[in-house]
């Protein structure tokens, strides 16, 4: 019986001791590496907090994205390539640990890094800010506009949870995650009196991050929302089955411009 409760008390402890292994997946680079195609470093290279590309006229606000678990922000340039051309500065954030930067994994550390991101870019750039969160940068996003309300114009979240406790749930069953989870997430929470417009986007076919997490974070948003269900995706090839008319509609709803599909 001893073994028994010793293997079952282990099973109970890799998740909790492993969970940042588990969580996430950062890939590392050189700043110099991570920029191209009209990414550069930003704000600047000695200062890297992420890549900012620039449309070719005036902008009409800039776009902070915050990416997925995975990679790094230079995996993302099909964001800037998108959205500059519809008229925004687009900064690909990167996380403390991602990419050239220095720092420590959590909750804590992303979300308060992403809140110092959100301030520094008002500051340089000014009114109107809006956020784009992807997964797990859905999650970040959510926490930093909630501390940094006053300069966030409206967010895109884009395959997100409504607590990343239910994702774990769905995933690992068996396990009583809610006392093994150090990361929360709790993005219903963060974003109960957010008072900003929000666009919730899930993927159909979402095996990792299903769209019923994602429906149930957009029924407690108090509104101004919207939620889009971006029909046949998969987590991560979602973009693959939008295009510019649908990235125009949902910029006119998160910036109050009129826009048509």
């Amino acid at each position: 019986m001893l073994w028994l409760v010793t293997a079952f008390a282990a099973a109970l402890a890799a998740p909790a001791m492993f969970q940042d292994r588990l969580l996430y997946h950062p890939a590392r680079a050189p700043a110099a590496e991570m920029a191209s195609a009209g990414l550069v470093a930003w704000p600047a290279e000695g200062e890297f907090r992420g890549l900012v590309a620039e449309p070719a006229g005036p902008a009409r606000g800039t776009a902070i994205v915050f990416h997925g678990n995975a990679g790094h922000a230079g995996h993302r340039g099909y964001y800037a390539a998108i959205l500059t051309r519809l008229g925004l500065r687009v900064i690909l954030a990167e996380f403390p640990a991602y990419g050239p930067r220095d720092g420590a994994l959590g909750e804590r550390s992303l979300v308060d890094d992403a809140a110092q991101t959100i301030a520094l870019a008002h500051r340089l750039h000014g009114p109107p800010l809006l956020l784009i969160g992807e997964s797990l940068g859905a999650g970040v996003a959510a926490a930093a506009a909630a501390s940094q309300r006053e300069q966030v114009a409206a967010l895109m979240l884009i395959t997100p949870w409504d607590r990343l406790e239910q994702v774990a749930a769905h995933h690992y069953p068996w396990l009583p995650v809610g006392w093994l989870l150090r990361d929360r997430y709790d993005s219903v929470a963060h974003l109960a009196q957010i008072g900003r417009p929000v666009l919730v986007a899930v993927a159909e076919r979402d095996r990792i991050v299903p769209a019923r997490f994602g429906m149930a974070l957009y029924e407690t948003l108090p509104g101004p929302k919207r939620l889009e269900v971006v029909h046949a995706a998969d987590h991560n090839d979602w973009i693959r089955y939008v295009d510019d008319a649908w990235w125009r509609s949902a910029l006119g709803f998160l910036l109050g411009e009129p826009a048509s599909r």
